[in-house]
Formats: structure tokens, C-alpha cells, sequence
């Protein structure tokens, strides 16, 4: 089974993550380290109700994060860590991050 990660930012700009040999994440530690980008971050919710799922966790913080991060070889660590947290949190395979669109694919 394909498992990624995929990052678009428009433009043809587009960042896979492969992670079929990538040790998986635990799903509590996922959660977590998404808690902490969006805090480190200071994202805030995307929703008036101010309750913020998972799924806009991932968006806000690649949104936040910038296409920088995920395209610079010096940040390979950290996309790639946000590639497995988002994975997992998700609980899904292939992920497509639309982030001018503010949208997920699954």
C-alpha cells in the first residue's frame, strides 16, 4: 500500500513525502507534536467556534510553517516529521495538502 504525504502550494509547487520506509508515528505522539507546531506557531483556529480538529491542525500549520520549510534541503528533518504526524493523526495513508486551498485530500 502507497503511503505520502503531498504539499501543494500552487504554482506547480508540490512536495511529496514518501514514507513507505519510514518508521510510523504513534498516533498519540502525532497529535501531540501537531499541539506543539500549532502552538509554536501561534496558529489560530480556523473555525468561529474556535474548536480546532485535527485536520486544521495540519493546514494551519503548513500554512504557518511557509512553502520554505518544506522546500529547503535544511528543513528536510522537520517536513518530514510533520509529514509522519500528519499521517498519522489523520490515520490515512496518502495525504494531500492543498494549502492555498485550504483543503485535505484523502
Amino acid at each position: 500500500m502507497r503511503s505520502q504525504v503531498t504539499l501543494n502550494w500552487g504554482n506547480a509547487a508540490s512536495y511529496q513525502y514518501d514514507l513507505e520506509e519510514v518508521q510510523p508515528m504513534p498516533h498519540d505522539v502525532a497529535r501531540s507534536w501537531l499541539d506543539e507546531q500549532f502552538t509554536f506557531f501561534e496558529c489560530e483556529p480556523i473555525r468561529l467556534t474556535g474548536k480546532v480538529l485535527t485536520a486544521d491542525k495540519v493546514l494551519a500549520v503548513a500554512q504557518a510553517a511557509g512553502e520554505e520549510r518544506f522546500r529547503d534541503e535544511a528543513h528536510r528533518a522537520w517536513a518530514m516529521t510533520f509529514a509522519r504526524a500528519a499521517s498519522s493523526a489523520l490515520a490515512k495513508p496518502v495525504v494531500m495538502v492543498d494549502v492555498p486551498a485550504m483543503s485535505l485530500h484523502y
